[in-house]
């Protein structure tokens, strides 16, 4: 901003000394043109003083001394004398006719004719020329004059504007640093106030904001809190019945896959209440390589049993994200658990460096989302066939670990990326990735 506003008064700036330099400069030249030429005049009439043109053409005319170039015309516009055209030109035809001093203007020269008078009767013209070169010097001077006055007025308009971009930019930077705190959950931070209506105004909004979501959050913390009781006492009492199910002797194989899921339901409350703990949690450090064995040895039975292959394209070497290690297998899981449900045919996971991040895509050979992609990231909806609320949990999570979760390719052959931020700055060169012909036990 800070940068914009004195642009922009400069630019301002400039554009007024422009608009008054150009006709002020342009009325000096002319100024000092004039003052010029009547200089030549007045010292031209002084002249005819001295030079007789007699009735007697073997007395030759006596021309005065000077810089000028001076030439005497009789009546009928022949040069008896001096040095100019011969015959004569403009400005002495003009003299000739009216009686008047005339004026002209040539090339690098000032021109003036004024009549030779003898008793009172005009009986030639004196032509005197002289070079314009002290009216071009301060005209010149002048120019110089002006833009050094216009310089300097820039010069202050950008100060100006410099000081008072920064008086109105800090009060917006402290207020920038107290959205950044609360954005971190710090909802202690208050604006300070800067004496500026406008920016006061923005800080009270803000304070107000803070004390809101102060408040919802410690709802929302309070109502998790009290939903995570709820929800384990239940499930500590649905393990212990199907623990005494199998010590009962020769136990149905459903009880195992029902104690499997419970586990995985535990977890998945775990890792959801670690996320909306109190404070904010410093980043772990989980590397994906291993992250990807894991998950390829849990969903490869899975897979097989529907007949469908698992293909899993990873780099050669450990790869470290700034993400919690719990929150990612909830997040593949989901992505996985998608392609299953929905999907056909082979699930392709594949692991890839792009701008600063890992992008975790897993996809298979399905015909896709039906609609939007964005729909299926809905948490609700009334009808018509969606994905559940999954996607939009693990979106709601890789956004709580400063990634993100989209759709580059919404099909047919879906695919859904994760992007988590890398933790350690590395390049993958393709020869690292390991291709399901590559390693044995990576295709099923």
């Amino acid at each position: 901003m800070r940068r914009r506003l004195v642009a922009a008064i400069a630019a301002v700036a400039a554009f007024a000394v422009l608009l008054f330099a150009l006709p002020l400069g342009m009325v000096l030249g002319r100024t000092f043109r004039d003052e010029e030429v009547l200089r030549l005049q007045r010292d031209t009439i002084a002249a005819t003083r001295e030079i007789d043109l007699g009735s007697d053409a073997r007395d030759p005319v006596e021309l005065p001394r000077g810089d000028d170039r001076i030439a005497v015309y009789d009546r009928r516009g022949r040069r008896v004398a001096g040095r100019g055209p011969v015959v004569a030109d403009e400005a002495v035809r003009r003299t000739l006719r009216a009686g008047r001093p005339a004026e002209a203007r040539a090339a690098g020269e000032l021109l003036v004719a004024v009549p030779l008078l003898s008793d009172e009767r005009m009986t030639g013209v004196v032509r005197a020329a002289r070079d314009d070169s002290a009216a071009q010097t301060d005209i010149r001077q002048a120019w110089v004059l002006l833009a050094a006055v216009g310089a300097a007025v820039v010069g202050l308009a950008a100060l100006a504007a410099w000081v008072l971009g920064r008086r109105l930019a800090a009060p917006l930077e402290r207020v920038a640093v107290v959205a950044s705190r609360l954005g971190d959950g710090d909802f202690s931070a208050r604006a300070p106030r800067a004496s500026i209506e406008e920016v006061d105004k923005v800080g009270r909004a803000l304070d107000s904001t803070a004390v809101r979501l102060h408040d919802l959050v410690m709802r929302e913390r309070a109502f998790t809190a009290d939903a995570s009781h709820q929800l384990r006492t239940p499930l500590a009492a649905l393990r212990i019945e199907l623990e005494a199910m199998e010590l009962r002797g020769a136990p149905a194989p459903e009880v195992g896959a029902a104690l499997a899921q419970v586990d995985r339901l535990q977890t998945t409350i775990d890792t959801l209440l670690t996320v909306a703990r109190d404070v904010p949690r410093p980043r772990e450090r989980t590397d994906v390589v291993g992250l990807l064995d894991e998950l390829e040895n849990g969903w490869r039975g899975r897979l097989a049993a529907a007949s469908r292959p698992l293909r899993v394209h990873a780099p050669g070497a450990p790869i470290e994200v700034r993400a919690s290690r719990a929150v990612l297998v909830e997040i593949l899981n989901v992505l996985m658990d998608n392609a299953w449900r929905h999907g056909r045919g082979a699930v392709v996971v594949r692991a890839r460096c792009s701008g600063g991040y890992v992008a975790v895509e897993v996809g298979d050979e399905g015909p896709g989302f039906e609609l939007d992609p964005e729909d299926a990231f809905e948490r609700r909806r009334t009808q018509g066939p969606g994905h559940g609320i999954g996607l939009a949990l693990a979106r709601a999570l890789a956004h709580a670990e400063g990634g993100r979760l989209d759709v580059p390719q919404p099909g047919p052959g879906p695919v859904v990326r994760l992007l988590v931020p890398v933790a350690i700055s590395e390049s993958w060169a393709p020869e690292d990735a390991r291709s399901p012909s590559g390693r044995p036990g990576r295709e099923d």
